[in-house]
């Protein structure tokens, strides 16, 4: 009997956990009413709305449920609080200032806004994907309505200083705005103690149904809508919710505060498993971002292994029963290059040569040997397949991640091939 597949992809999403599913059953054929309707069906679900407000709001540690906005995604939730502070705060100024290595919807609002007259500076980070926060004051101007920065990266795992980052927001009266659609239900948030205005997460990343986003937002920032029509959420996204994914996302929220110490030493263990196996079985392999640790997601494992592409290993990887991710399950179907990768530094080849692996809590000590011992496979296969390997082996170029000292690196070599491909294409 085959055994069943690894699924390493909790990024992307996550299986709804049983006690989620049988709380949202009931508002698909009982308590099916309107929010907005004023008979007994419609207050039955309005409450169902305000219990789900508080279990979303004690996950981050806000305080009032009221600051909580339903969205129907965390796509949705990060257009909201880039677009909607941009719009409300035009007259004080119209700078934004962002981290290099945010996620593509908030890279785009932020894009789109520039269209309109808006001006936006990019912050750099290290090697290892952390803001650097002097940059982040020399960013900063009279101008400046808004600062973006992620709580933790989707690609590589890296944690950011975000209550520093609070504090300089503090200290110049600037909206800061925080993604935390990587990390909620997996690492701690206190939105008041790390000095966050408005914070975006999405259930389905930690055990909850896709169709709901939420966006708290401190009643301090400011903030308009960019969806119109009725009047929900006090008059900042219109649209009927979608309660039944609202109200299973609201116990997944409450669930994920009360086991997320267990569910992060649980995977975080998993996390060193396998980072340690990868790295003894699978020679010139790269992990991007930070060492497992407080710096990095203990949820996440980004690699790069040298002299082959990605999407191979991902494909094979599938075949042979592994689940893994080549990049964002928002960008991966472009196949080009992250852009957080570009923005470590990280060589174009060893980037072409990614993936990531997204660990859950149903995930087992079996599982992380059987993926060290198929990757290692997997990687020995494709190598047997790349000419860049033989000429490695013959010792016409060398290794980027370890060089022997001999013929030119695998980067240069790389990119001289490529460079041949579009002088060909160009023909």
């Amino acid at each position: 009997m085959p055994r069943p597949p690894v699924f390493l992809d909790h990024l992307s999403s996550t299986p709804v956990d049983p006690r989620v599913f049988e709380a949202m059953k009931p508002f698909f054929t009982e308590a099916f009413g309107n929010p907005s309707s004023l008979h007994r069906y419609g207050l039955q679900v309005r409450e169902a709305l305000r219990r789900a407000r508080e279990q979303f709001a004690f996950l981050i540690g806000a305080e009032n449920a009221d600051d909580i906005l339903l969205t129907s995604g965390g796509t949705e939730a990060n257009n909201l609080a880039v677009k909607g502070v941009a719009y409300a705060n035009q007259r004080k100024g119209n700078h934004l200032v962002l981290s290099e290595t945010e996620h593509p919807s908030v890279l785009e609002s932020i894009a789109f806004l520039e269209k309109q007259g808006f001006t936006s500076t990019k912050v750099p980070v290290d090697a290892q994907g952390i803001l650097r926060l002097d940059k982040l004051r020399e960013a900063l101007t009279d101008q400046t309505i808004l600062i973006a920065v992620h709580h933790a990266n989707h690609d590589i795992g890296a944690i950011q200083p975000v209550a520093e980052i609070g504090k300089i927001a503090a200290e110049r009266g600037i909206a800061f705005f925080c993604d935390a659609t990587a990390s909620a239900g997996w690492t701690p948030i206190d939105v008041k103690a790390m000095g966050i205005h408005l914070l975006s997460f999405a259930p389905h990343r930690f055990y909850g149904p896709k169709g709901v986003g939420v966006l708290y937002r401190n009643r301090k920032a400011r903030l308009v809508s960019i969806l119109h029509g009725g009047v929900q959420e006090n008059g900042r996204r219109a649209g009927t919710e979608n309660v039944p994914a609202i109200v299973g996302g609201g116990l997944a929220a409450e669930i994920a505060r009360k086991e997320l110490p267990q569910r992060a030493e649980k995977v975080r263990a998993l996390q060193k498993r396998l980072m340690a196996g990868l790295a003894a079985k699978v020679p010139y392999l790269k992990f991007n971002g930070p060492p497992s640790g407080p710096l990095r997601l203990p949820t996440n494992v980004s690699l790069a292994a040298e002299f082959i592409e990605g999407e191979g290993q991902l494909l094979l990887l599938d075949h042979l029963g592994v689940c893994v991710a080549s990049g964002g399950s928002c960008v991966s179907k472009s196949l080009k290059v992250s852009h957080v990768l570009t923005a470590i530094g990280l060589d174009h080849a060893l980037a072409q040569g990614s993936i990531i692996m997204t660990l859950g809590k149903e995930n087992t000590e079996e599982e992380m040997d059987y993926v060290i011992e198929t990757m290692a496979k997997v990687v020995e296969r494709l190598r047997g397949m790349s000419p860049m390997w033989d000429e490695f082996q013959q010792g016409k170029i060398d290794s980027t991640v370890a060089p022997r000292g001999v013929g030119r690196s695998f980067t240069e070599h790389a990119a001289e091939v490529s460079g041949h491909r579009e002088e060909r294409a160009r023909r």
